[in-house]
């Protein structure tokens, strides 16, 4: 049995298969590939101390005293000052004699803490990294927790909004449907997202490499999606949200925005640049939190539908193999799916075609050839479906290709003699 050819292979909106982010790493260990040696906490020889004091501050560790001009002592969030308090010795700058024994056993220390703004500081050690932050104020659960849904929710928000910033670095739209979609997902594989104790807060560790550019283009969007709403709600009018789209803001992340907000209090953003790389330009260098209330859904709401009514079909010339056809009868137009190897920014791609060209579709595809068409892209069905369908030729491809393309076909006889039967 075959899935239908207008199944959606992903798409905005709901169902959409969230990026592969990297957990955040449990206590005791840090995170895995890029992110950190196997032997343990970052070298002691690489570490910055003026890098690690800045992320101590960040994350809530408190500076009491030390040798001034030689080094600080920092304890962590909730201890007190008292005999015996944990707390960490940091050189003020390698020029100090025995900088490198005092970071390795403040490294050290932290990687055997339990305390997750320990594991923060580690992971923002590892990979220079610009942070993103979200809180939602929601209603206390049992003993002050929050329900495992509302945690969800703030993740799933998180994710659409990372990835809406990933869109918008590949191009500048209203609405992206499939565009783009599987290069921006790609780009986001190496944040790592851990969230904060209560359930209230998410952070996401974006890589200053290669990710600055996805920080960069939230924090213009961010601000100007607050801006447009603010001009929403004095005016009554739209006209800010269409400026907005050349500085990010889309259906994806207005709709990322609805799902962070919808059913709190309130919700923030925040954006704080990696220490190590400094602010980037045209960019604040301690960027202030961005809130959104309730009380802005309706504009978010009536964005989205704009951006999606408004966002006009695109014409393109698609080279691609197929990978499903289907007709009603042994005459007459068919329908193919085209899995999409040139021309568009999306994955697969259905195309309605006439008996002469569908015909013409089915015998490149059994001598293991791709076709090229020229058509528009429809944003209906997030930008998955051709119409205006012309020109259909087969492609010639490099042997490795086409025994690629061969393999496939022997692979799935069995709907290939049901949409052939009867001819």
């Amino acid at each position: 049995m075959h899935r239908p050819i207008d199944e959606p292979e992903g798409g905005a909106g709901h169902g959409t298969v969230p990026p592969p982010f990297r957990p955040h790493p449990t206590p005791g260990e840090l995170p895995g590939g890029p992110w950190a040696d196997a032997d343990g906490p970052p070298d002691a020889g690489q570490v910055d101390p003026r890098v690690l004091g800045a992320l101590l501050a960040r994350h809530g560790w408190r500076r009491r005293g030390g040798a001034t001009g030689r080094y600080s002592r920092w304890t962590p969030p909730g201890s007190g000052a008292g005999i015996g308090a944990t707390s960490l010795l940091v050189p003020e700058s390698r020029a100090f004699p025995d900088c490198e024994d005092l970071l390795e056993d403040a490294l050290t220390a932290l990687a055997r803490s339990a305390a997750p703004s320990a594991r923060e500081v580690l992971v923002g050690l590892t990979v220079p990294s610009d942070e993103i932050r979200w809180w939602r104020d929601v209603p206390p659960g049992p003993a002050g927790t929050v329900p495992w849904s509302v945690q969800e929710q703030l993740g799933s928000a998180a994710r659409q909004l990372l990835l809406a910033g990933a869109l918008a670095v590949r191009a500048r739209a209203g609405y992206y449907g499939a565009r783009h979609r599987r290069q921006a997902q790609s780009s986001l594989r190496a944040v790592v997202v851990g969230a904060a104790q209560g359930g209230r807060g998410l952070t996401a560790f974006v890589p200053v490499d290669p990710g600055r550019a996805v920080a960069v283009r939230l924090y213009h969007a961010l601000h100007a999606a607050r801006e447009a709403v603010d001009y929403q709600r004095a005016t009554g009018g739209m006209e800010a949200f269409d400026t907005a789209v050349e500085a990010g803001v889309s259906r994806e992340l207005t709709e990322a925005l609805v799902t962070l907000v919808r059913g709190s209090e309130g919700a923030r953003i925040a954006l704080e640049w990696a220490p190590a790389a400094g602010a980037p330009t045209g960019c604040a260098a301690r960027p202030e939190p961005v809130e959104f209330s309730p009380g802005d859904l309706p504009a978010l709401r009536e964005a989205g539908v704009r951006y999606l009514t408004d966002e006009p079909s695109v014409p393109v010339r698609i080279t691609g193999a197929v990978v499903r056809m289907r007709r009603s009868g042994p005459r007459g137009e068919g329908t193919v799916r085209l899995r999409v190897l040139a021309g568009a920014e999306v994955p697969h791609v259905r195309v309605t075609l006439d008996e002469e060209s569908y015909r013409t579709a089915g015998h490149a595809h059994l001598v293991g050839l791709p076709i090229r068409v020229v058509g528009r892209l429809e944003r209906r069905g997030g930008f998955r479906r051709m119409t205006d369908a012309s020109g259909v030729v087969p492609v010639q491809v490099d042997e490795a290709e086409r025994d690629r393309l061969m393999k496939s076909l022997h692979e799935n006889l069995d709907f290939f003699e049901e949409a052939w039967g009867g001819e």
